[in-house]
């Protein structure tokens, strides 16, 4: 039996190891923190999972609260004019439905269920020097903890990294007490809202700790109106002063909100981070080397909500990658091949996400604002959030982009 050691308890170190674990693999799992823990922490992201993403979690019967999350069937856009009227409002519809399960209920969840299916669940904080000593044990050991003096083995890949500073300052609050949008009441659906020049604001439905949720998420350009949460430290002042700011830029969502109050006193969260690709393998101090995992070595802004997708995509890349190999060494070149079999998938995401950091060009403005009078305008582009490769069609070619259009003004909508 093949011995794997996977550091780090996040979507795709957990959604590895128990795909590794249902397979026959022996999988040590090493996590910071304690099911409990996790559950009664601070939230850790804003994830919104489309159905491609969900299905790798179906594949594994590990889709545990499926059934009580909202299904999210469609993603809207609005662009804030300048008087803060709305410019552009449309709603697109999804193939498949989207859904958002809280990381402090889902990540919980899934360690306990690793531990009762008898996996072997180690609660330390890994260092550099812990995973030299401990990788030598194992045929393949792989880093899925994304934060940390752990990703510092792995170099950035300037080629594939353009920005080397962060792009947004975030904050995200988990509320009760949203309202259904009045024109679209009868759709689950996140809305992404732009606010040119100053970033962007998202609200998604969710499954919290505490029920039925929505996730109100601000991502400012630093240096701007929207950058002034560092240094916010209570809870019920970031509520307040995120709903000030739906006031001021979002003025339709704040009329929703006026009865928003927080799920719990760990349902904030602040941060930035900057978009980074990275090298895959990891040397270590004794020569071993080491795997990295999502987002330890894709890295993106969560302005396209692509990173529990990519992270789900990496799991089920590399599940596939590590069965598929038998009984042979997981050495260097099984290593980069491995990655760059999921690298074809998430480069799609990475070169999306990163377009949608930058000021939007004529055409891209044209086609958002084609969306609210071409109703499969709106569901082409909701529907690459699931599949972000179709953007290379007709998003980032203005030539394109202009076909795109003309053909759909002149079919059935």
């Amino acid at each position: 039996m093949r011995k794997i050691l996977i550091v780090g308890a996040g979507q795709s170190g957990l959604q590895l190891a128990l795909g590794l674990q249902s397979r026959g693999y022996e999988v040590t799992l090493m996590s910071n923190r304690t099911p409990d823990e996790i559950r009664s922490g601070r939230v850790m992201s804003t994830q919104c999972m489309f159905d491609t993403a969900l299905q790798h979690e179906r594949d594994l019967r590990l889709n545990f609260w499926e059934a009580q999350a909202p299904r999210i069937e469609g993603l809207g856009v609005s662009v804030t004019a300048p008087d803060s009227s709305r410019a552009v409002d449309w709603v697109g519809r999804l193939n498949g439905y989207a859904q958002s399960v809280d990381q402090r209920v889902k990540m919980a969840g899934w360690l306990e269920t690793f531990a009762l299916r008898g996996g072997q669940l180690v609660i330390h904080g890994a260092a550099v020097s812990d995973l030299d000593y401990f990788s030598r044990m194992y045929d393949l050991s792989l880093v899925s903890a994304g934060k940390g003096e752990l990703v510092s083995m792995f170099a950035r890949d300037a080629a594939r990294s353009p920005y080397d500073a962060p792009q947004r300052a975030l904050a995200v609050s988990y509320v009760h007490g949203i309202a259904p949008r009045p024109e679209h009441a009868g759709v689950e659906a996140v809305r992404c809202n732009l606010v040119p020049g100053v970033g962007e604001f998202f609200v998604m439905p969710a499954l919290t700790t505490s029920g039925r949720a929505d996730i109100l998420f601000w991502e400012g350009i630093p240096g701007g109106p929207l950058d002034v949460f560092r240094g916010v430290r209570r809870p019920a002042q970031h509520l307040a002063l995120t709903l000030e700011l739906m006031e001021r830029f979002t003025p339709w969502e704040h009329a929703r909100a006026t009865k928003a109050e927080l799920t719990d006193s760990g349902g904030t969260l602040t941060g930035r981070y900057t978009p980074t690709v990275r090298d895959p393998v990891g040397r270590l101090p004794g020569g071993g080397l080491v795997l990295g995992v999502a987002d330890v070595v894709v890295a993106n802004d969560p302005i396209t909500g692509q990173g529990s997708n990519t992270a789900a995509k990496c799991a089920a890349s590399y599940l596939d990658s590590i069965v598929g190999h038998g009984d042979r060494p997981f050495d260097e070149a099984w290593m980069r091949a491995a990655f760059d079999r999921f690298w074809d998938v998430a480069r799609h995401a990475t070169k999306w996400t990163n377009a949608m950091l930058g000021p939007a060009p004529e055409h891209v403005l044209g086609l958002i604002g084609a969306g609210e009078r071409l109703r499969r305008v709106a569901d082409r582009f909701a529907n690459g959030f699931d599949d972000p490769s179709d953007f290379e069609n007709f998003f980032y070619d203005p030539e394109k982009t202009d076909a795109y259009l003309a053909e759909a003004a002149s079919s059935t909508p």
